[in-house]
């Protein structure tokens, strides 16, 4: 039996060491938690604050006033009550979800067999093959677009090529199209759906597939019983990754797509710069953030319970 002294001598220090992993625990945690939610929640309560107030020419007034020992709380609503009444935020809302969502499936369609290539190609050749997925980013975003511009218009490389060649006989129209704003999206953000894709099917146990078939599947069988439902965690944050920044894109919609695309990128400028209206854009972009906040969170909780009841 050990000797109780040196049991009650060990106790402090164990009793320490524990409080300290746990201490460290929570700093890792809890220090880049708090970092986020106060670059999030700080310009979000001034966009807030900004919506909900009253604005004169050039100046903002305050929510809350003191005056004559009496505290008075003004609060203006009609800007959200605009957002109701118009039309054309409705139908902006939704063409750009409409959009967004459009963008993210074409996406996946090309990412996911590019990202299965990539997990599946010898170790080492993947170096290789993802500096090509990430070369786009070498160079700058704004050229990047301003190169697609000059590929399709109306006089630009790819109908002049064609016209050249033969297969066209007048130019066909490419440029301020849904076509040309959903080409430059799918172009910009494909990466973001790869390299999730790539990271999550990396990983993968391939025993698994060597199991389903010595049990009879077909490649197929396997691939969408097994392949599939393992890579959902890279599904779901690669299309994380498309969705929302495409959501409220501004520069290819307002380069590539035209006057004809409505996206709510293009409403808040003219909010903010054109109309000078600043509460009503704030009202806009509010809204904006919680159409996209809030279903996110929503499936997050049911995913988090839907694993959690799995591993029961």
């Amino acid at each position: 039996m050990a000797n109780p002294e040196n049991w009650i001598r060990t106790q402090p220090s164990a009793s320490l060491e524990s409080l300290s992993e746990r201490w460290g625990r929570s700093a890792v945690i809890g220090v880049p938690m708090v970092f986020l939610l106060g670059v999030f929640l700080l310009p979000f309560l001034v966009v807030l604050k900004i919506s909900l107030s009253e604005m004169d020419a050039v100046f903002f007034h305050d929510l809350m006033s003191w005056a004559d020992q009496t505290l008075t709380l003004k609060i203006k609503f009609g800007n959200y009550l605009s957002l109701f009444d118009d039309a054309l935020y409705f139908q902006t809302y939704l063409s750009s979800i409409k959009f967004a969502a459009f963008t993210t499936a074409i996406c996946l369609a090309i990412a996911y067999p590019f990202a299965y290539f990539l997990a599946r190609s010898p170790a080492d050749k993947r170096p290789a093959l993802l500096m090509l997925v990430m070369l786009p980013f070498w160079t700058s975003f704004l050229l990047r677009v301003y190169a697609w511009k000059m590929l399709l218009a109306d006089s630009g490389v790819i109908n002049n090529v064609l016209m050249a060649a033969g297969v066209l006989s007048e130019p066909v129209k490419m440029m301020n199209t849904p076509f040309s704003l959903v080409l430059g999206m799918v172009y910009t953000y494909v990466p973001f759906m790869i390299l999730p894709l790539y990271a999550n099917l990396a990983k993968m146990d391939l025993t698994l597939l060597e199991a389903a078939l010595d049990l009879g599947a077909t490649p197929w069988q396997a691939f969408w019983r097994i392949t599939v439902p393992l890579s959902r965690s890279g599904i779901i944050a690669g299309s994380m990754l498309v969705f929302i920044p495409c959501v409220g894109e501004f520069v290819i919609p307002e380069l590539l797509g035209g006057p004809q695309t409505l996206m709510i990128g293009r409403v808040l400028w003219d909010e903010f710069f054109s109309n000078n209206d600043w509460p009503m854009a704030a009202a806009v972009a509010v809204v904006m953030v919680l159409l996209i906040i809030v279903p996110v969170a929503l499936f997050n909780k049911y995913q988090a319970e839907a694993n959690a009841g799995g591993r029961q």
